[in-house]
């Protein structure tokens, strides 16, 4: 085969397991022969439509088979992927469509109304709606085989960053990024062929897609995909399917945790929890250690595809709150501003490089530049290394709180007021003071039924965190505001209760 990318792999697994399960979504079962030739099929109906070699391709829907067959089918065609976050709003979609240029859009039934509705000025000309429509057209054309030639430096998908701050950032994702992402899982994960993966984390978040789905088809076991996570369809669907393999945030975990059917709950099939996308909370680790399980646990970001610090089950417990080392094919280190290394213990900010990171920002090459440093990509995340060379992810650099000029990682706070019984959530943030010029404020999320006391709350903290790093203050939300993936907004946080 030409095609060195992504778009070749139902092809190959296709001559290799073609009557293997490779996707569930609802009643529905596709066999990887059968994935082959809709794919093939999806490419010949876009090719008609006129899209080319290194034309962008969109996709704004939940996750469901037509997601990974646009997927393939646009790398078969050597086009651009540009996945879609379902929770953006008509005006944040079409800037995505325009920035990327995307001239064809699929999207599922339930997004009609906002397509319909987005403003002129895209570059789209064909649009696709999942279901009756694309079934027809899958059915209309032609199967035969498509060798377009496609490289590993090839750009594969443009996957827009959270966008907590500023406008969303278009991260270039080669072939080979994804494909040494993808090898990087299969080498520090025990992925098996027979692997039943729960994909409830959604696809257009670079971990469902890239640390989960896209190794499992690679290795050619079976993705389970469910279009939203709710806890209690998680439980069946792990108990019906068998589930071996899931990943989630942590808020995913600790909902599941919360629920009243975590104790009698059949886990029996369960073999790797892979936990990301924010640091995971000391109390989690423990409630899964106590049902026997041990969470995998990772860092990494949507440049770098994302996979760079893992943590693996031999040492999940001896370095519990640690992001782990390095992947196999992935370089990390810890530099002061000076990109000088840290001495052990000494926050720092995390950098990377390796072949599974990006080359840039789509159409932003003073961006890009900024956040390379002699080839290091910076990741604007603190963190400090033990004596063992095991990184801990502290927090965000421009979330850390100077107080009296003793620097305050939140996410250290965060972790402690986890511990209450009574908080589901929390944010810590910086808050104007005239002695201190800013100190910590807890915001918080009672358990439903919960009276907190802002007062016993704080009293908590006493003699577990250092007194100038205690909140000053405690607010009680209902909620907190993240992304579709399940990130804290921490600047809307600040800006809801940083004033007040």
């Amino acid at each position: 085969m030409r095609n060195e990318g992504l778009g070749s792999w139902p092809a190959r697994r296709a001559r290799k397991t073609p009557q293997r399960t490779a996707l569930i979504h609802g009643d529905t079962s596709i066999t990887y022969a059968e994935l082959y030739e809709r794919t093939t099929r999806l490419a010949h109906a876009l090719r008609a439509c006129g899209v080319r070699r290194g034309d962008r391709v969109a996709y704004l829907g939940p996750n469901h088979p037509s997601y990974l067959e646009t997927l393939f089918a646009a790398g078969t065609l050597g086009a651009v992927f540009v996945p879609l976050n379902t929770r953006l709003a008509g005006p944040e979609i079409a800037y995505q469509l325009s920035d990327s240029g995307a001239k064809a859009l699929v999207y599922a039934p339930g997004f009609t109304g906002l397509v319909a509705g987005l403003p002129g000025g895209t570059d789209v000309r064909t649009y696709v709606e999942t279901g009756a429509e694309y079934e027809a057209l899958l059915a209309g054309a032609a199967a035969e085989p498509i060798d377009q030639p496609v490289t590993a430096d090839d750009t594969c998908i443009i996957m827009y960053t959270s966008g907590t701050t500023g406008r969303p950032k278009g991260a270039m994702l080669t072939h080979g990024n994804i494909i040494w992402n993808a090898v990087n899982v299969l080498v520090d994960q025990d992925v098996i062929t027979d692997e039943r993966a729960l994909v409830s984390a959604p696809l257009f978040h670079t971990a469902g897609l890239n640390m989960l789905t896209l190794p499992v088809l690679l290795k050619g076991g079976t993705c389970v995909l469910v279009e939203s996570f709710v806890p209690e369809a998680t439980f069946d669907l792990i108990e019906r399917h068998r589930i071996t393999f899931m990943f989630g945030v942590p808020t995913m975990f600790d909902q599941v945790a919360r629920h009243p059917r975590w104790a009698d709950a059949d886990l029996s099939s369960l073999r790797m929890l892979s936990c990301g996308g924010s640091p995971v909370p000391t109390p989690l680790i423990a409630k899964f250690q106590e049902r026997g399980l041990t969470f995998l646990q990772g860092y990494g970001m949507t440049e770098a595809a994302p996979g760079t610090l893992f943590l693996d089950a031999e040492h999940a417990v001896s370095k519990a709150g640690s992001a782990g080392v390095p992947h196999f094919f992935s370089d990390v280190r810890v530099v002061r501003p000076d990109m000088t290394p840290v001495d052990v213990d000494e926050p720092g900010e995390v950098v990377v490089r390796g072949p599974h990171v990006m080359p840039g920002y789509w159409g932003l090459p003073e961006e890009t530049a900024a956040v390379f440093a002699d080839g290091w990509f910076r990741s604007g995340d603190a963190a400090r290394v033990d004596e063992d060379g095991y990184v801990f992810i502290v927090d965000r650099i421009k979330d850390m709180i100077i107080s009296g000029g003793e620097n305050i990682y939140p996410a250290e706070i965060e972790d402690q007021l986890l511990t209450h019984p009574d908080i589901v959530e929390c944010a810590v943030i910086g808050v104007p003071d005239d002695k201190w010029g800013e100190v910590p404020r807890a915001v918080v999320v009672p358990r439903e039924g919960a009276a907190l006391d802002p007062d016993e709350v704080l009293a908590s903290l006493a003699g577990r965190l250092a007194k100038y790093k205690i909140p000053k203050s405690v607010v009680i939300a209902e909620e907190l505001p993240r992304t579709a993936s399940g990130k804290l907004l921490k600047a809307r946080v600040r800006k809801r209760y940083g004033n007040s």
